[in-house]
């Protein structure tokens, strides 16, 4: 092992965030597997896929950040928020063009039958940023230059935008400033992570859905009242550990505008 990848190294709390995150993204996977998603042909859950395919990407980071390779851990924080853009896209496309008689949509469905791509990942954006559903959660964002900077800072690293960027892939280089790029991996991973939750669970609540509703449903009993907006567990978590504690504003004005029952 590397001299520079001794017990500080390893004590950063981004490997804690990475294996949450992750852990996150794998009940997430497993709890939408059944929700049948309206407008498409079949009836797969993309978004479940989606979810499990992000877990791997966290996964991936772990794995390269543990060999000392922070340039690639950059390179792919970058996959990582491309895929949280695809998937609040995807979700927010569909829920804004269902229609009894619009009942598939081409555009999702042949991206997810390999027919056809999606649009470029600033159209999307753009999309995202233009719905009038999500405008009370896009002006706390847009008031923040710190996605913008994620994205810049990941380029840097995804494109070799500077040299010095060759060197944090190397773990026998010493670096003093080491520890200062695990944090900003730390900070861009849970920001990125904020922006997802409180998107993707904007466009759908019933993602946060505990068991508890089809539980009853399965025994044959009533549910109690008002159990169908009781989140899951793993959710609330989340929502504690990381959204009210990165940013605590943007956390609240979700709150204020969903029905499910977050504390």
């Amino acid at each position: 092992m590397s001299d520079q990848l001794n017990t500080e190294y390893f004590n950063n709390p981004v490997f804690q965030s990475l294996k949450d995150i992750s852990g996150f993204y794998q009940s997430l996977s497993f709890g939408t597997f059944s929700w049948v998603q309206q407008g498409l042909e079949k009836t797969i859950n993309i978004d479940s896929y989606a979810f499990s395919s992000i877990q791997g990407t966290l996964e991936s980071i772990e794995l390269v950040l543990s060999k000392g390779k922070i340039n690639d851990a950059f390179a792919l924080l970058r996959k990582y928020f491309d895929s949280v853009v695809i998937n609040i896209y995807t979700s927010l496309y569909l829920s804004d063009h269902f229609s009894i008689e619009n009942f598939v949509f081409m555009q999702i469905n042949d991206w997810k039958n390999g027919k056809a791509k999606l649009p470029k990942t600033g159209e999307m954006t753009q999309y995202i940023v233009n719905s009038d559903s999500l405008a009370h959660i896009t002006k706390h964002i847009d008031a923040d230059t710190k996605y913008k900077e994620i994205r810049d800072r990941c380029n840097d690293h995804m494109h070799y935008n500077y040299f010095l960027t060759f060197a944090y892939n190397d773990a026998n280089i010493t670096l003093p400033n080491r520890t200062e790029y695990l944090n900003l991996i730390n900070s861009d991973l849970k920001n990125i992570f904020v922006l997802h939750f409180v998107y993707e669970f904007s466009v759908c609540p019933h993602y946060m859905m505990s068991s508890d509703y089809s539980d009853y449903m399965d025994v044959g009993q009533t549910p109690p009242e008002n159990s169908e907006y009781w989140v899951a567990p793993y959710i609330q978590k989340a929502f504690e550990n990381y959204v009210k504690k990165v940013d605590p504003r943007l956390s609240e004005e979700f709150r204020n505008h969903t029905r499910m029952e977050l504390q």
